[in-house]
């Protein structure tokens, strides 16, 4: 079983252009376990079956940021069973983010707030050296204010295990 590797944003990725003043950024890559599905369609696989553990953590930070003013963001986990990649369209919801952009090689998924912006990249490659699909995701985070900046104290290290968790099971076929 492969384990995500620490990464950086793909420099052929959109979202490398995003990096620029960021508060916060990150990339984790993993060969593939699913090629044949684009970029969405990796990130629908695995937000479909996300820990619980994961789903629990988002309840309780939508209870607590809600005492703050902060979107009620739901589950990861919260995505139509029913649709395909293909189904989604710039501007629609996908779990706990709005669709921004997709390509068959990278979708950018983000949510803007108050204190916060974030887009989530899904970027698929092939490696040159041994054929392996590649995906990399890449958060990147730009804070607004200082809530923004008192939100990432704890959210940085939780997004942290997140991410992995979530990368890994791209790399699973089960």
């Amino acid at each position: 079983m492969a384990l995500p590797i620490k990464s950086t944003a793909p420099s052929a990725s959109k979202i490398a252009a995003r990096l620029p003043g960021a508060y916060f950024h990150d990339a984790w890559a993993i060969p593939a376990a699913l090629p044949e599905l684009d970029a969405l369609g990796q990130f629908l696989r695995v937000a479909r079956s996300t820990p619980k553990w994961i789903d629990r953590m988002m309840v309780l930070r939508n209870q607590v940021v809600g005492l703050f003013g902060l979107k009620n963001l739901g589950r990861i986990a919260g995505v139509d069973p029913s649709k395909q990649s293909s189904d989604y369209v710039p501007g629609e919801r996908v779990g706990i983010f709005t669709l921004i952009e997709k390509t068959e090689r990278e979708v950018l998924l983000g949510d803007d707030d108050n204190h916060l912006s974030v887009i989530v990249s899904v970027h698929k490659d092939v490696d040159s050296c041994d054929g392996q699909t590649v995906i990399t995701v890449t958060t990147v985070v730009h804070v607004k204010n200082w809530i923004g900046r008192l939100y990432m104290v704890p959210v940085a290290p939780a997004h942290r295990a997140i991410a992995r968790t979530m990368v890994k099971a791209v790399g699973n076929a089960a």
